[in-house]
This record gives structure tokens, sequence and C-alpha cells, in this order.
């Protein structure tokens, strides 16, 4: 049987694929029917899936820090300081016990989690975000070299690790990484492209330009690491840097912390097939997706979903941002 090859928006489907609570109300509902919502003050800030909310009600397992109504979950503490506390110890523990499998991926990173207006409302372990269905936040980079009257654009692409936890071998935006507790999206994509690409910070300093961001709602596959099904609403800062061809002094991106295995340079055809054929990680296709769109690769005229992608590659979160 021939490989059927994915279209667009189903590429954006397979990262978007949370219920939109606007333009799905019915599906949405039915999908919260046995879902809670983690609330601050008024605020909702994640959603929580069934198996996450046995474990949290089960008081030896998880402490007294939580607090439920029907549908309703809160976390305990009247600062952000102890609010960061006490999930930090609920989490301690379901680590410990081996509770969910997400946590065997522990980075020792922390994600700070908003109130509304930007306010920190608690921080809390990267690895355990998806249990919480709350906003993590990352910056992607495409390092591209334009099309001349001889040669189409080309597009440096990373082959991630085979070893890695999350999404072994396949293809990513030429640098990219999460935003910890602190970090802001520019500073978060120089030490990525230092890290993952060795790529030197002055010159991205002088060459990066910031392009806006794509956000969606991801329903974590198998391959994201863990348990499938966990959620995981994100924002993505993107930012484009032009370079020029290797043979002409442009940088050449090489591995240099272990978490991918080569680069290779593409011309948008190829990039183009490898996201039909599946092989980039989906929330990276999102991201090349944008870039079509911003360079007019992808186009109302050429491309009969493009209102929909376009609207699903910046979907308005329910959940209070940085």
């Amino acid at each position: 049987m021939a490989p059927k090859f994915k279209s667009n928006l189903e590429l954006v489907k397979q990262v978007d694929c949370f219920p939109n609570s606007i333009t799905e109300p019915e599906a949405f509902s039915e999908r919260m029917a046995d879902h809670a919502r983690l609330m601050y003050l008024s605020h909702t800030v994640g959603y929580i899936i069934p198996s996450v909310l046995e474990a949290l009600q089960d008081k030896e397992l998880s402490g007294e820090w939580w607090e439920f109504t029907p549908g309703v979950v809160r976390l305990l503490g009247d600062t952000e300081e102890v609010r960061t506390k006490n999930i930090g110890e609920t989490l301690d523990r379901w680590r410990k016990a081996k509770r969910f499998q997400v946590l065997s991926g522990w980075r020792n990173e922390m994600y700070t989690i908003y109130a509304p207006q930007g306010k920190p409302c608690f921080i809390m372990e990267r690895s355990a975000t998806p249990l919480f269905g709350v906003i993590a936040y990352g910056s992607h980079m495409t390092v591209y070299i334009p099309a001349t009257a001889t040669s189409p654009m080309k597009l440096w692409v990373p082959r991630r690790a085979a070893g890695k936890q999350t999404y072994p071998g396949m293809l990513d935006n030429t640098v990219a990484g999460g935003m910890g507790d602190g970090a802001n999206p520019w500073e978060c994509i120089i030490k990525e492209a230092g890290e993952e690409a060795s790529l030197e910070a002055e010159y991205v300093r002088a060459h990066a330009k910031a392009v806006g961001y794509v956000s969606y709602f991801y329903v974590r596959h198998k391959e994201a690491g863990g348990e499938a099904g966990l959620l995981q609403p994100e924002i993505e800062y993107c930012y484009d840097m032009v370079v020029k061809e290797p043979s002409e002094g442009g940088p050449v991106p090489r591995p240099c912390d272990g978490e991918v295995d080569e680069h290779l340079l593409m011309d948008v055809e190829e990039v183009k097939m490898h996201l039909a054929d599946g092989k980039f990680k989906p929330n990276c296709s999102a991201v090349l997706l944008d870039f079509f769109i911003r360079h007019g690769i992808l186009t109302a005229e050429n491309e009969p979903d493009y209102l929909e992608i376009y609207a699903r590659l910046h979907r308005r979160l329910e959940f209070p941002t940085r």
C-alpha cells in the first residue's frame, strides 16, 4: 500500500488537536465532561485529565495542598512561593512513587505558570507541565539561504538524536528550545543556537530577527515521551536568520550538546516532501508552515485550507499568558 501523505491542514491538526471552545463548542463540552479546570482565583490556568485528577484526589499520594469542587481543582497557597512549594511537594511524591511515566523525563528545569497580566502564579518542573495542561513556552529559529536566480531557497534542518527521549530521529527546526523560569525568547534562542548548532552568539544577535509566534493546543502522542493523551498548550516565539551559502562563507550548523545527530541543507521542495511524509516533529511542522506563509510559499491561491491553517497556527488560548 502506498504511503499516505499528510496535507498541510492535517499537519496542523496533529499539533492543534484539542477542541476549541469557540469554533467547536459541542466537541469542547464533550471533551471537558470528565476533565477538570485548574483554577487560580476566577481564571483557568490549565486542564486536568481524569487520571491526573484521580491522583490529585489521593491525599496520601498527593498531599493536602489541593482543593476540589465539581469540575474544578485549586492549588492552595496564598503566595507564588507557597504554591510553588506545594506543587513541588506533590510532584516529588509522584516521581518517587513512579505514578506517571512522563516524570521519568525529569529535567530539573522550572517553568513559570502565569496569572493574568503576566504575573507568576507558580513555578513547576518542566516535565510535569502536560499533567496539568498548562501553557509551555519555547523559541524556534529557522536558518535559511534565500533563493537566487539560479538556486532555490534552502533551509538548515537538524535531525534529532536517536537517543532522545522525545521524538528521536525526527527532523526539527534549525534551533529550538523551551523557555525556563526567568528566560526571555531572545536569550533562549541565542543560548539554544550555541548549544544545539554551534552558532556563535554574536552572529545570532546580529542576524536573527523576531518574526512572531505560533500557538496551538497539543494532545501528546507516545513519541513525546510518557503517557499518550496528556495536554500541552504551547506558545512558540519564532525567529528567522538569513545566512549565505557555506561556499560563500555562511555558517554551517554543527551538533554540539548531543541532542542533534546532524544538520542537513534542504531546499523548500525537500522540506515539503518530508513534512508531508510526517518526518518532522509535530510542532516544528507548525513553525515551518508559518515560515512558508510569511515567505509567500504557502498562500490562499495554492492552499485551499489557508484560512483554517492560519487561524489554527495562531490559536487564542483560554489561559493567562506571560
